[in-house]
């Protein structure tokens, strides 16, 4: 099946990717280069198979993201090259030379024909060829392009190979071009973030299904990941699965190693869901809150309302041409608001409500940023480059992945939140500046309950934005589709979600 196709795909349901969308990734590339250079090489390393700590445990592999999204090569220990000049482009791919013993233990070994004609690629090497092809290639070009620079996301470095030492290096041209081209997806692109949101809508609507108070929060992570290999062939997660409940949801990034979903559901609690499906390295990212029960309290639908109105705030001026940051103000505006009908924020004579943003209230209940980019990574990168805005202060913002002014084609996710934390309360009870704004005895009446997050995979268009995320938000639509019926409606209540 793999040599049939130039394509990616898992046969049944799976989406079928073409390796097309990879080599418009290329050409992209290339055309941006050119405005900065005449000729030159760009060479990426793939990533490599690992094995877990001493042992011979093989860990199950997923591709280095700059090198996928060039050349959308599955397997580890790949080199991938860009020859360019004006006139000429080629792509050539260099893959392990593998002992004959390889096909006992791993199957038929594929040469590099079949791997030219399977990725679209001009040329197929294997690894130890490639330096005597780079001391060829130099008699026309002794430009070699490689990656060089910080993640803004991880403030890891991406530390570039070891080059032959014949060629001209140049290591800051390329980082800045790959990373922002990155941020504006193609029109192949976007179909296959379509289809991986669509995915993970479905798998969340069959996790709130299936959940029940008594179960566990790893119950529900299985559920999930089940539903989205056996149906559509997404084999990983695009993160560590958040499965929150009770309390657990105002740990932002729960359900890692020391707090794995280990947790009982009960009677009354608000489970907060926060998972995405990846299909060819691309990734979804959606969080869903519902009560376990099946039906929302007074209180819950308070905390709940705030946050589907800090989304519709955000939707209403998600456009080209509006901040990102202006974009979470909006947002902190809509949940703080909600703070104020719970009774646990007081008005003050002369202080409006924007005042109380400019203030950073609103990092006290939503201490995260409001979304982030998403595409190849799920905190996918051009977050802050140079020649574009900075990265703000204070809380809330300073969390903000990204402060850039949103343009089309840019794909993100809004994802509001609500929580009773303790460190952000009590820090905000010690604030000269906040703590005349919060009823003590009010929010420790809340302290204990968590949260609520509704996060959606969004794609900005021409004049405004378009959601790939179909779930269900409203509260209705929530009790209804916990209660057993039909999802996606025949009507859409909400069309402001644009969904």
């Amino acid at each position: 099946f793999f040599l049939k196709m130039s394509a990616f795909s898992l046969g049944l349901n799976s989406f079928t990717v073409p390796f097309s969308m990879h080599s418009e990734n290329r050409s992209r590339l290339v055309s941006s280069l050119l405005t900065e250079t005449s000729d030159g090489i760009v060479l990426l390393e793939g990533g490599i198979s690992k094995e877990r700590n001493d042992t011979d445990h093989e860990l199950l592999f997923r591709q280095e993201s700059y090198f996928h999204y060039l050349f959308g090569v599955k397997e580890p220990g790949f080199w991938g090259a860009l020859y360019f000049t004006e006139t000429t482009v080629k792509s050539i791919l260099f893959c392990p030379r593998l002992p004959d013993e390889y096909a006992v233990w791993m199957g038929k070994i594929t040469t590099p024909e079949q791997f030219k004609s399977h990725y679209e690629v001009d040329e197929v090497m294997y690894v130890d060829e490639m330096e005597s092809w780079m001391a060829s290639s130099s008699s026309s070009t002794n430009n070699l392009l490689l990656m060089n620079g910080k993640n803004s996301d991880s403030g890891s470095m991406y530390v570039p190979p070891n080059p032959p030492p014949t060629m001209t290096i140049d290591t800051k041209t390329l980082f800045p071009i790959l990373a922002n081209q990155r941020v504006y997806k193609t029109a192949k692109e976007l179909e296959l973030m379509k289809h991986v949101s669509k995915v993970t809508s479905l798998s969340h609507v069959n996790t709130m299904r299936t959940i029940k108070p008594g179960m566990m929060e790893y119950q529900a992570e299985a559920t999930f990941l089940h539903f989205n290999y056996f149906h559509y062939g997404c084999r990983q997660l695009a993160y560590t699965a958040i499965c929150a409940c009770g309390p657990d949801p105002a740990v932002l990034h729960y359900g890692h190693a020391g707090a794995p979903n280990d947790q009982k559901i009960n009677d009354g609690d608000m489970c907060l869901m926060d998972m995405g499906a990846e299909y060819h390295c691309y990734c979804s990212d959606i969080t869903m809150s519902w009560p376990a029960n099946g039906t929302f309290t007074d209180v819950q639908k308070i905390v709940y309302e705030g946050v589907l109105n800090a989304q519709r705030n955000v939707f209403e001026i998600l456009r080209p041409g509006t901040s990102w940051v202006e974009c979470h103000k909006a947002a902190e505006k809509a949940i703080l608001t909600a703070m104020v009908k719970l009774g646990v924020i007081r008005m003050v004579n002369g202080v409006t409500m924007d005042d109380m943003v400019e203030l950073r209230l609103g990092g006290v209940f939503m201490p995260h940023g409001l979304g982030h980019f998403i595409g190849v990574d799920t905190h996918d990168v051009g977050g802050y480059l140079p020649d574009f805005p900075k990265r703000e202060s204070g809380p809330g913002l300073k969390s903000l992945r990204t402060a850039r002014i949103l343009e089309k084609d840019m794909c993100l996710t809004v994802e509001p939140g609500c929580y009773f934390i303790d460190y952000t309360i009590d820090n905000a009870l010690k604030d000269d500046k906040l703590k005349g704004f919060i009823v003590e005895a009010e929010v420790n009446k809340h302290r204990g309950t968590g949260g609520v997050r509704l996060e959606d995979v969004i794609a900005i268009t021409e004049e405004s934005f378009t959601n790939y995320t179909v779930a269900p938000r409203g509260i209705d639509e929530v009790e209804s589709v916990m209660a057993g019926n039909k999802w996606p409606p025949l009507k859409d209540l909400y069309p402001e979600l644009k969904r």
